[in-house]
């Protein structure tokens, strides 16, 4: 549409996670650092939370390239499931054969087995679950028993969980008390700050090539920071619907009026008051 008229080789803040846009925001980094050092040290559970639209899918996501060459990932990205299906999808992901398997208790054993040669060829394995708050109570519990499995001297798989803040309601449960104290590391993902917000806006439109200076006003990057609430996704929505506006009139940057427009199109976002438009 409009990558033309700013001249964009693609379109900057498309919704769909894309490594190649994160931003090392320090929120973000820190979470990132995080999860790479407890790995290192072979931690049992590490969690990551954040409201909806916080980045944690795209976080996943860079997390499993940085394992890509270190380690066996499984990626499970919907796991509502019940706990012999949830044994089902670890052990293909990991490459065990389940083929031939008639029960849990065969799936069960031969990833056990699939475990014991991947710790034997020095590559740890790490499963890797996002949205995990939609994970059932039997699930989450069929998922520490999985992390029994285990050597003499090392854990044979590491979770990390990756979920929206009802999942710490979730584990607050007394029955799921036995997970809750598995977890070594938590971190919880912040909204950007308002100078996060204009790195982000910048960061994102240079990636998808634009070098012709500032394409959005102050005000412009003031209104998108404060409707957004630092949200990444919301930011994202906001700034491409303001880039339409822009667009349809003719005008090559994006100012205030373009970003009300957009906050007014957009439900979820938060809406100033009269006199703060007004003014």
């Amino acid at each position: 549409m409009y990558e033309a008229h700013f001249g964009l080789r693609e379109a900057p803040f498309a919704l769909t996670p894309n490594t190649r846009y994160f931003l090392r925001a320090p929120s973000h980094a820190d979470a990132l650092e995080l999860l790479l050092v407890a790995l290192r040290e072979r931690e049992g559970f590490i969690k990551i939370t954040g409201e909806v639209g916080t980045g944690k899918t795209l976080l996943c996501r860079l997390l499993l390239n940085e394992l890509d060459a270190q380690a066996h990932t499984a990626y499970i990205p919907n796991p509502n499931l019940p706990p012999e299906t949830l044994y089902e999808a670890v052990a293909e992901e990991l490459g065990a054969d389940v083929a031939t398997c008639a029960n849990g208790h065969q799936v069960l054993k031969a990833l056990n087995q699939r475990l014991i040669d991947l710790a034997m060829a020095a590559k740890p394995a790490v499963l890797v679950i996002d949205e995990a708050q939609a994970m059932p109570e039997p699930t989450l519990e069929a998922l520490r028993l999985l992390t029994n499995l285990e050597t003499e001297s090392r854990k044979l798989l590491q979770v990390v969980l990756f979920g929206q803040p009802e999942l710490d309601s979730v584990l607050a449960k007394r029955s799921l008390r036995q997970l809750r104290q598995r977890i070594t590391f938590h971190y919880q993902l912040a909204p950007l700050d308002r100078a996060s917000v204009e790195h982000y806006l910048r960061h994102r439109l240079a990636q998808a090539g634009y070098d012709r200076g500032e394409l959005f006003t102050p005000g412009a990057l003031k209104l998108i920071a404060r409707a957004s609430r630092g949200i990444p996704r919301l930011v994202n929505v906001l700034a491409h619907k303001a880039m339409l506006a822009a667009w349809g009139e003719g005008e090559r940057k994006v100012d205030r009026g373009h970003v009300l427009r957009a906050v007014d199109d957009t439900e979820s976002a938060y809406r100033p008051g009269w006199v703060a438009r007004w003014l």
